[in-house]
């Protein structure tokens, strides 16, 4: 599935390894977090990135104390019904200070974007090729001011009312 950084498509170097697969020698691995329990001494010794792809029925504090090894955590979103990987999002990059790429995958929607982005996400999963970038470049502007101080670190609405002349 094609990959969204800084709102343009981006070539995706990580290889998606599930639960009975063999780990290959090589390559930027993502794997489960039940891979991950199951195989982190050999994991961490490897030479080469890896992350942790955690559904949302699966909480950021069961990784907490690793976050250092991971370059990428993958929140799921199952549905657009399910927002549990907002709040997951926003406990790593606000609670628990994860600065590594933070990506959402699954069923990502256009519309829900520049909120995903409020929450710390800087990579997205999305279906379509270019005709899909151009409907999220436009995406991103389509809410201009905020209410509220969120992950992104963007002023709200009363810290620019309220800001010198």
């Amino acid at each position: 599935m094609p990959l969204l950084k800084d709102g343009r498509l981006a070539d995706d170097p990580w290889i998606e390894v599930g639960g009975d697969e063999a780990l290959p020698d090589d390559g930027q691995l993502i794997v489960t977090l039940a891979r991950w329990r199951e195989s982190r001494d050999k994991l961490v010794k490897r030479n080469q990135p890896v992350g942790v792809r955690l559904r949302s029925d699966e909480f950021p504090d069961e990784i907490a104390g690793d976050l250092e090894h991971f370059a990428v955590i993958a929140l799921e979103f199952p549905t657009f019904r399910d927002g549990r990987a907002y709040s997951h999002a926003r406990k790593l990059r606000e609670r628990l200070g994860y600065a590594g790429e933070l990506r959402a995958v699954g069923n990502v929607l256009r519309d829900q974007w520049v909120f995903m982005r409020r929450c710390g996400f800087d990579a997205f999963e999305v279906r379509g090729g270019k005709e899909a970038e151009a409907a999220w470049q436009e995406a991103a502007g389509e809410i201009g001011v905020q209410y509220q101080p969120a992950a992104d670190r963007r002023p709200g609405v009363l810290a620019l009312r309220h800001r010198p002349a």
